[in-house]
């Protein structure tokens, strides 16, 4: 498989990291908050695995197999967001460069950063909106996979908890360059309610890894399709 030295994705660990420590703005916390996501993706497709094939864990196949295919996406998803994202900031860079000398170069810097703002600010709420849908797949996955690997289910809400608010971050501090307050406003709005639930998503997972029991299966009446 060829690989692409400018995707984030083809890059080892350390060459991200030594490219996030360095005086080139980009990346930056976005792409930072989905790699972070990425490897909370990681970890639940890890103990979805490790629960194949057992059988102890075989009531809960149904959730298995498709909470192992939403991480499986997200994982790639995440990633994919960590380019989206660094492009989006560097576009929202050129547009603050662009000549202001006459009333027109102003005006058409000002509408340029305004669009560039509004995608700065939208590819992070998607990461947002992706950690929301990943931490409740691993809440769903803890007690109905394998016990002995249950603290990877923690430490995979803990990280999409904290990619999350990195990401949120990011959407805030672009709103105000946001020249429609509405949308502004409803960007903040919806970061607020996905973070909230994340943070309630997270605490129901540390408790239910904490009991150390497992649980009874979905009733498939009230698993989303």
């Amino acid at each position: 498989m060829s690989t692409d030295p400018t995707r984030f994705a083809d890059r080892t660990i350390s060459a991200f990291s030594e490219a996030l420590a360095s005086a080139d703005p980009v990346p930056g916390g976005g792409s930072a908050s989905a790699v972070v996501a990425g490897l909370a993706a990681s970890l639940v497709a890890m103990v979805a695995r490790l629960s194949e094939g057992r059988d102890r864990y075989a009531p809960y196949t149904a959730t298995r197999e498709r909470v192992l295919a939403s991480a499986e996406a997200a994982r790639t998803a995440f990633l994919d967001l960590a380019d989206a994202d660094a492009a989006a900031f560097a576009a929202f860079g050129a547009a603050r460069r662009l000549p202001r000398e006459s009333a027109t170069e102003i005006a058409a810097r000002d509408a340029a950063i305004g669009a560039a703002a509004r995608h700065a600010a939208e590819i992070p709420l998607e990461i947002v909106r992706r950690c929301h849908l990943l931490v409740e797949e691993t809440e769903s996955l803890a007690g109905r996979s394998n016990l002995h690997a249950a603290s990877d289910l923690d430490v995979a809400a803990l990280l999409c908890h904290a990619a999350a608010r990195g990401a949120a971050a990011n959407v805030i501090v672009n709103v105000p360059f946001i020249a429609d307050r509405q949308l502004g406003d409803a960007l903040i709005a919806e970061v607020g309610a996905r973070l909230q639930a994340i943070d309630a998503a997270a605490a129901r997972v540390r408790a239910t890894v904490a009991s150390g029991t497992l649980r009874s299966p979905e009733d498939p009446r009230f698993v989303a399709g």
